[in-house]
């Protein structure tokens, strides 16, 4: 008997999408799965696809190609509008109305609110319910929408890039405040971040975009265990022959590499656990070690 699958946050089937018809594809032949529960870090650079990503599983935008599935159905019905809350870069709000009166907006629009949650949020911050949001930090106003996706109690919220304009310590209060609901209610939370050191203490699943495709999808920890830093005489780069060498350095008789460890290493080589944020920024830099085994990348030092 086929055991049943793992429910699931979000899955994408061979997702393409291109914005105009003659465009090129942002994402192309894409195939991952996030498990519910999580808290995943979607990770890539400028322009890999991203925010595209999580505009197609907000519902904001349709495939090109293949399928993408939001607690296992589709993005765009009312069932998934009702579960998933989408915090976009630009965060629409409208300027005119106070905090109050947002927050009550919410609560029209949603058949479920949980007042609560969105006031805790608020409050936190300091930001009278007087105030009108055209008058507030941008720091203020990413607090008031991420208020209102919390106050509806989501079992999926996607965010994309919320905290690149607070300062630190409001990205710490906030990232507590997305990390305890996670804990208190099992809510599922792709976040994507250019900041990858925060990642390390708040992310335990993790996607990384490339080339329009998922080059890696798992998680956090495992991720890391796979992955060893290793430094060794340069001459002896053969030993290496048998792991994925994900980025590689040379510095005269000395070389260090970033590897996915596919068995023993032999002796002579100085190995280090590796922090998620080098074993992303590895991928990130090198080839796709899923594609080209063999070719890892050259850094001159």
């Amino acid at each position: 008997m086929t055991a049943p699958e793992a429910p699931t946050a979000l899955r994408a089937t061979g997702l393409g999408f291109r914005h105009r018809r003659r465009a090129p594809w942002t994402l192309r032949d894409c195939d991952f799965t996030v498990p519910r529960g999580r808290i995943t870090a979607l990770v890539g650079r400028n322009g890999v696809g991203k925010s595209t990503l999580l505009h197609l599983a907000g519902g904001l935008l349709r495939p090109g190609a293949g399928e993408i599935r939001v607690l296992d159905t589709a993005p765009a019905t009312t069932a998934a509008r009702t579960r998933v809350a989408l915090v976009t870069q630009d965060k629409p709000l409208y300027p005119r109305l106070t905090v109050g009166a947002t927050l009550r907006l919410g609560a029209r629009l949603n058949p479920v609110w949980h007042p609560a949650a969105a006031e805790r949020l608020v409050a936190e911050g300091d930001i009278p319910l007087t105030a009108r949001l055209g008058e507030l930090s941008p720091g203020r106003r990413t607090r008031v929408a991420l208020a209102l996706a919390l106050g509806k109690r989501p079992e999926l919220l996607l965010l994309d890039e919320p905290l690149a304009d607070l300062d630190p310590v409001v990205r710490d209060q906030i990232m507590a405040a997305l990390m305890t609901e996670a804990a208190e209610h099992g809510t599922s939370i792709v976040l994507s971040s250019h900041v990858l050191p925060e990642l390390e203490q708040t992310c335990d699943w993790v996607v990384l975009l490339k080339d329009g495709r998922a080059a890696l999808c798992e998680d956090a920890d495992a991720l890391r265990e796979a992955h060893a830093q290793v430094t060794g005489r340069a001459d002896r780069a053969g030993d290496l022959a048998d792991h994925i060498v994900v980025r590689r350095r040379t510095s005269g008789r000395q070389l260090t590499a970033l590897i996915r460890r596919c068995g023993p290493l032999l002796d002579g080589w100085h190995l280090e656990r590796p922090r998620l944020e080098d074993v992303l920024m590895a991928h990130l830099h090198g080839d796709d070690p899923g594609r080209v085994p063999g070719a890892p990348a050259e850094v001159a030092a």
